[in-house]
């Protein structure tokens, strides 16, 4: 049997994505110039992507991808870019006995970044003294990584454009991904052009909270990195307690941008093309929005109520309570990943009532990972069909849903994704379990399946030691590794790599 992948033109367009990674360095290297950081990070990580980049263009100077090498150049183009993306914390660190001075230390953080996944290895933001621009460069491979480096480099680079139909639906996240104009440029670029525009109307916001006195630590540099990782549905923040750090009126206007980050960005489009009342006509969009109400609404009973072990919220308002059920709320259904307080202080339940949200996930075509809303809408959906066929065999029953019908190999897609993502969070938490034994370390169930779940679903922070005010620094480096594979899986929503594991995929 011959092999039916052009890994040539899989590798060249892998170049050029690397290559444009570079022009991204410049703003943390600007930003590095400004707050008088060392330079060498950003320099010397540019010359290697512009190296690597131009070494693997020049594979094939015509790339012309089928749908499996499609495939092989996105799980190449993630896994370089998280790559390079690691160097800089390398060089900044090196000689030093900071947590990312460690080459899998540094990967683990940059994929989590890449992939929005927001769960980090450093122990202490400010015992490290990491300088301002290698923070920011943390942030901003979030918000790189939030609406697609793949989309993005659809958005820029021509020589994408015959292939990008397949790439966008296998980058973006959540079945039935469209084209929104006649060329898949221009619908990447709109995707972005709004991502930009959303972003920076945060970065307006929570700055403005600060010029009027309302967030006295909302500098502009806070609310760059803030505005970077909020849309991305990324989580991570400069500050070491992450929004807890922030004043009230922070948390609420960030608030409304994460369930902006939930929303499949397609409605945006239309939205701007006309039709004002999108929003309201869009099924998965009222099932998000009523989905968070109802998940708020049992987060806010359980922090009144007196009997809750959380007693932090005892002495708190009304107000603030509800702040914190529907900020926590929509952190962990967006898969955003910010904390506005210390979840691990809440009882058992509770926190296992925050792990089944991780596997929730926002719309499609949002910035959210995890299973999405839509997915377990037709989940349902085809569970009633099949309760119904049984009472009545011979009926047919079309499965509709926002005035599309579902057909049967549709169906079985999202029942293979959800099925596979259950099974690999099984295994995975064996895994983890297994490993940490290993080498002495005793993970509680919870604390284990919390780490699978916030990391193959992108959430981030987990529970115990690896919860929002701790980090993922005491897990061996195989499961470190290991969790850094399922970021990628779960970023990529799962088949695009496993599908490369396969023996059909390389022969024919």
């Amino acid at each position: 049997m011959t092999s039916r992948i052009n890994w040539k033109a899989s590798l060249s367009l892998t170049g050029t994505i690397t290559k444009w990674l570079a022009i991204a360095l410049l703003l943390p290297l600007f930003v590095a110039i400004y707050y008088g950081d060392p330079l060498l990070p950003f320099i010397i990580t540019m010359g290697i992507a512009l190296f690597i980049g131009s070494f693997f263009e020049r594979l094939d100077p015509d790339p012309h991808m089928s749908l499996r090498d499609s495939f092989l150049m996105l799980v190449l183009a993630w896994i370089t870019v998280a790559c390079i993306g690691a160097i800089p914390y390398l060089i900044a660190t090196a000689g030093t006995t900071s947590t990312l001075a460690s080459p899998i230390n540094a990967l683990f953080e940059s994929v989590s970044g890449f992939t929005t996944t927001g769960a980090t290895v450093i122990g202490d933001l400010s015992a490290d003294h990491y300088t301002p621009s290698i923070l920011l460069w943390r942030q901003f491979t979030q918000w790189l990584g939030g609406m697609g480096i793949v989309v993005l480099a659809l958005a820029i680079i021509p020589e994408l454009s015959p292939g990008g139909a397949r790439l966008l639906d296998a980058e973006a996240p959540g079945p039935r991904i469209k084209k929104l104009t006649p060329r898949i440029a221009e619908t990447a670029r709109f995707f972005w052009i709004v991502y930009l525009g959303i972003t920076f109307l945060e970065v307006f916001l929570l700055y403005g909270l600060h010029i009027i006195g309302l967030a006295p630590n909302m500098d502009f540099y806070n609310a760059l990195c803030h505005g970077f990782t909020t849309l991305a549905s990324g989580g991570f923040s400069p500050a070491a307690r992450s929004i807890e750090t922030f004043s009230a009126a922070v948390q609420w206007v960030i608030i409304p941008f994460m369930i902006a980050s939930g929303t499949n960005f397609a409605l945006f489009f239309h939205f701007l093309k006309g039709d004002r009342k999108i929003f309201l006509k869009d099924k998965e969009f009222k099932y998000y929005f009523i989905l968070i109400g109802i998940i708020a609404t049992i987060f806010t009973i359980l922090f009144l109520n007196s009997n809750f072990s959380g007693s932090a919220f005892q002495q708190t308002t009304i107000l603030t309570t509800v702040r914190h059920a529907i900020f926590q709320t929509v952190s962990v259904v967006t898969t955003t990943g910010y904390v506005s307080f210390d979840f691990t202080i809440l009882s058992l339940p509770v926190q296992y009532l925050l792990l089944f949200c991780m596997f929730i996930g926002g719309s499609i075509g949002s910035t959210s990972c995890s299973i999405k809303i839509l997915r377990w809408i037709v989940i349902l959906k085809s569970l009633r069909k099949n309760l119904f066929s049984l009472i009545h065999p011979n009926a047919v029953l079309p499965l509709r849903f926002n005035d599309s019908i579902y057909d049967d190999s549709e169906i079985k897609k999202i029942h293979a994704f959800t099925l596979l993502f259950i099974l690999i969070f099984a295994i995975s938490t064996i895994f983890v379990v297994l490993d940490a034994s290993r080498v002495g370390i005793n993970l509680s169930l919870l604390e284990a399946m919390g780490a699978v779940a916030a990391t193959l679903g992108n959430f981030g922070p987990s529970f115990g030691p690896s919860g929002p005010m701790g980090n993922y620094l005491l897990f061996p480096w195989t499961s470190k590794l290991y969790m850094s594979i399922l970021m990628i899986a779960g970023r990529l929503e799962i088949f695009p790599l496993i599908v490369l594991l396969t023996r059909a995929f390389w022969k024919s």
